[in-house]
């Protein structure tokens, strides 16, 4: 079974690269599942509407994730308890959280996990990833289900190793996002468990991870607050990774990142 994974997707210029580059990627890899991270997918670079996320799954997404900025645009909230299709990461505190922090798919007749984590270091409070995964990935064993796909949405690299270690022969794949930048770790952990530390972004190439770039500098050299907006100009850029994955015992047999940009163009595989 092959998935197909997109990292963050920042704002117009992200929404474009997708829509051009995702049919093609998906004839050439024929990923049974694709998921995008689409929490910076509005024009302001923080959150997703309802049109985007429309968009995302038009041009080809099976599932999408979020991470610390869904709640950013107020409008997710008229429609994200009408999908399970779109997540919002499972350890958000609170028992009356809105949406849903994993999606069950049934992928010729095979029964698939995807799930949507966030860390805690450097981030906003939420509850215990460990956990939360913990308790659900028994869960999901306990009901068949072997092929799990995990987006762990947090900033240090060290949580992240950490979540794939603890996870490693009980999910298929750990795949980080937030940071923006594509990892060059790609690998399967004691030939069981796919792992990436952070997938990269899908948008702007230019400015700093996706925003205008002076702003940020200002804010760096003054430690004054500064409203960050997206690049809008320059050259885009897609990142994330394809992995394969036997079907019957959930394990990871292959991961590979993928890079389109200005100095990486396309090539067919």
């Amino acid at each position: 079974m092959q998935f197909l994974f997109l990292g963050d997707v920042v704002g117009d210029m992200g929404m474009q690269m997708v829509t051009q580059y995702l049919p093609q990627l998906k004839k050439d890899f024929k990923p049974q599942v694709t998921i995008i991270n689409g929490e910076n997918a509005t024009n302001q670079g923080r959150g997703i509407t309802q049109a985007r996320f429309k968009g995302l799954m038009k041009a080809g997404a099976d599932v999408v994730t979020l991470g610390n900025h869904a709640w950013n645009n107020q409008e997710i909230f008229t429609f994200i308890d009408q999908t399970t299709n779109l997540l919002r990461p499972l350890n958000y505190p609170g028992a009356r959280v809105p949406g849903h922090g994993v999606c069950r798919l049934n992928v010729n007749g095979t029964p698939v996990a995807i799930i949507n984590l966030q860390g805690r270091v450097f981030m906003e409070g939420t509850d215990d990833p460990f956990a939360a995964v913990d308790h659900l990935v028994t869960e999901l064993h306990a009901a068949g289900v072997r092929v799990i796909f995990v987006d762990f949405h947090a900033e240090t690299t060290s949580e992240k190793k950490a979540m794939a270690l603890f996870l490693t022969g009980r999910v298929s794949a750990v795949v980080g996002t937030h940071t923006h930048v594509q990892t060059n770790d790609s690998q399967i952990l004691d030939h069981q468990t796919a792992f990436l530390t952070d997938a990269g972004m899908t948008g702007p190439a230019a400015g700093v991870i996706g925003m205008e770039s002076q702003p940020v500098i200002q804010k760096f050299l003054t430690a004054r607050p500064h409203r960050f907006t997206v690049q809008t100009t320059g050259a885009g850029i897609l990142s994330g990774c394809v992995l394969n994955v036997d079907a019957q015992t959930g394990r990871a047999k292959k991961i590979r990142t993928i890079l389109i940009d200005a100095e990486h163009p396309y090539q067919n595989v």
